[in-house]
């Protein structure tokens, strides 16, 4: 592209005041895309896998840093003594066309505009504070200020801290090291300009600044040195200055500009930018020394300005190949890492709905399997559950012995002890109905104990389902496992009471006459030997006691034993089945059912993002790869239209 050179159309504009702003760009519809490319790379954060071309500003404290962007951007950046820039300032410029002037601060997720120049500062300042604290501590993070405006050109700079030997009041003692680091992370990358800003009135060759460029940059091929303060160079060392624009001291190919900047003073007298840039045009052009370094465009911040724009854009378009090279690495390195992990949510906001509900839904199936076949992990659920249930069938059936064996002791001291009015041989049957009450009774904590047992398998078994589907989703995970734990708290206080209503029903020492005939007629070889061993056989009797239908009628106390026996059978046989049919109809079937449509439930306004958000170690890898697959794609497809 052609460079303005002395008498060019864009020469004369600058001079006869004739463009719309401080600085004209007849390069802008060339420039721009280029600018822009950068800009879209960096906002979709590339430069977390590859870093962009840029252009870093370095000086050392008071070397007039802050004066040339100040001249460059048209507003009064932080200035002062001591350190002023505290972090890394990303300053974009960008040129507008019959627009008013606008700007957008942004750093740590905030985001501010504002249409007022003098409030740039504030802001600036404000911005420091948040990140590096209240004081002169310095901090990595990246303050990005983007200023639109017709006096602009097309132009993107960082601003790093600037250089200090001596900490001062409240700096740490190896601040100067901090320095040090932060501008070497920036300025050592192959991609980046280093425009090194230094006084014309100190020795450049000990400037610290470009000794720092110089190590990172040896030969020079990527630094620019700017000299300020061309008006406190002292009569007769001119010639010296003129040896150092012409690369005679310390050689660099993209050579050195001198600029004169609003000084203090001249804030102070209340020079406006205009003026000073007005000022600075006539400086030179009187310059006995420096005049015929107009020609030359090796003077004026104008031409500072156009060849940084021009630089920026040749260093970009000789970066792309390279750019476009790496992306397409990196791309393949991460598609290869991708196929290690399993597959996650999917980082679209749009997508993640229908990912909740495959996932909830999965959970779903496998609460189902559980109940229906009870497979869920390495061993079948019931197969722990049937020895709890065996234990139960083994208690009751136990605990017969231990009941005729009370019976048998309360009808031996019947007479002593219960007998009333009645005859000898004669029975209350309130007394052997009270001890078949008290004995059921005594079954009641036993059954509450399998209630507790198999509801703590269950649940158990939930969790695990629930663990193995939402494994990398802690949010979801908590709010499954407290669906569980209260759906089963509910449950278990549910069957609690049913249980305990049960246990009541059975004090009321019923059958059917039918069902306790047929338990006396199974058991009738039994009584008959009872009966032959007492010598009180009467097969009449027998058969009259076989046939009657008042299960409540204990006539004989020899008898009564087995008779209780045979009635324990009935309350037997219906307990062991009962107790684990409640157990597994509500703490395990229903208990599913409502977890299902519980969970279900979670989809219903739902913030997904939150719930699909992932802790484990693997989930982060993997989000962080489909980012990164994400924005390297979004950069080979900006970078194909180049």
């Amino acid at each position: 592209m052609h460079r303005p050179g002395a008498g060019s159309e864009d020469e004369e504009r600058y001079r006869d005041g004739m463009q719309s702003g401080v600085f004209y760009s007849h390069l802008d519809r060339q420039v721009r895309p280029f600018i822009e490319l950068i800009d879209f790379l960096r906002s979709i954060g590339i430069e977390k896998d590859l870093a962009l071309p840029a252009i870093a500003v370095v000086g050392d404290q008071s070397s007039g840093k802050s004066s040339v962007l100040e001249a460059l951007s048209g507003v009064a950046l932080p200035r002062g003594s001591g350190i002023v820039t505290r972090c890394p300032l990303e300053l974009k410029l960008r040129k507008s066309f019959g627009g008013k002037w606008k700007a957008k601060i942004s750093y740590q997720g905030v985001v501010e505009t504002f249409e007022d120049p003098s409030l740039v500062e504030i802001h600036v300042r404000t911005a420091q504070n948040t990140l590096a604290g209240d004081g002169v501590g310095i901090c990595d993070d990246l303050i990005t200020l983007e200023i639109t405006s017709p006096d602009v050109c097309d132009l993107t700079l960082i601003d790093l801290p600037g250089i200090t030997r001596v900490p001062v009041t409240g700096q740490p003692e190896d601040i100067g090291d901090q320095i040090r680091r932060l501008i070497l992370k920036f300025i050592k990358k192959q991609e980046t300009i280093n425009l090194v800003v230094v006084p014309c009135n100190v020795d450049i060759a000990t400037t610290e600044a470009l000794r720092m460029a110089q190590s990172v940059d040896p030969e020079g091929a990527r630094t620019l040195a700017i000299l300020t303060k061309p008006d406190l160079v002292d009569k007769g060392a001119e010639p010296d200055i003129l040896k150092i624009v012409n690369g005679q001291v310390v050689h660099l190919n993209k050579g050195y500009i001198i600029v004169k900047c609003r000084g203090q003073n001249d804030i102070n007298q209340k020079i406006s930018l205009a003026d000073a840039t007005r000022l600075e045009m006539e400086f030179f052009k009187n310059h006995h020394h420096f005049s015929p370094l107009l020609e030359q465009n090796k003077v004026t911040t104008q031409c500072l300005a156009t060849k940084l724009t021009q630089d920026l854009v040749d260093h970009i378009k000789t970066s792309l190949p390279y750019l476009t090279d790496q992306i397409r690495e990196h791309l393949e390195t991460v598609k290869t890492e991708l196929k290690k992990y399993s597959t996650g949510p999917p980082l679209e906001r749009k997508k993640m709905g229908p990912y909740l509900t495959e996932r909830l839904m999965d959970f779903i199936d496998k609460i189902h399997e559980l109940c229906r076949i009870g497979n869920s992990s390495e061993k079948n659920l019931y197969t722990f559950l049937r020895p709890v249930f065996q234990q139960w069938d083994s208690y009751l059936s136990n605990t017969k012995g231990s009941f005729l064996n009370k019976v048998e002791a309360m009808i031996k001291n019947y007479d002593k002890e219960h007998r009333g009015r009645e005859l000898i041989t004669f029975s209350d049957y309130c007394v052997y109905e009270h001890a078949v009450q008290k004995h059921i009774l005594g079954l009641q904590e036993p059954a509450l104990d399998v209630l507790k047992a198999i509801r703590d398998m269950v649940q158990a078994e939930f969790r695990h389902v629930c663990e193995a589907c939402f494994k990398s989703y802690p949010q979801l995970r908590c709010l499954a496992l407290t669906k569980i734990d209260e759906i089963q708290m509910k449950q278990e206080a549910k069957v609690e009471k049913r249980i305990k209503e049960y246990i009541n029903m059975e004090r009321l020492v019923y059958t059917q006459d039918s069902i306790f005939v047929k338990g006396l007629k199974d058991h009738k070889d039994q009584l008959k030997e009872a009966f032959e061993e007492e010598h009180f056989y009467d097969p009449e009797e027998i058969e009259d006691i076989t046939a009657t239908f008042n299960c409540t009628a204990f006539d004989s106390r020899k008898l009564t034993t087995d008779k209780l026996g045979v009635y324990y059978e009935i309350v037997y046989q219906r307990l062991a089945d009962y107790v684990p049919m409640l157990i597994l109809q509500f703490m395990l079937k229903e208990s599913a059912k409502m977890l299902r449509i519980q969970i279900m439930d979670l989809r219903d306004g739902a913030d997904v993002v939150k719930l699909l958000s992932e802790d484990s170690m693997e989930g982060r890898r993997r989000a962080d790869l489909h980012q990164r697959l994400d924005r390297l794609k979004k950069a080979q497809e900006k970078l194909s239209e180049f």
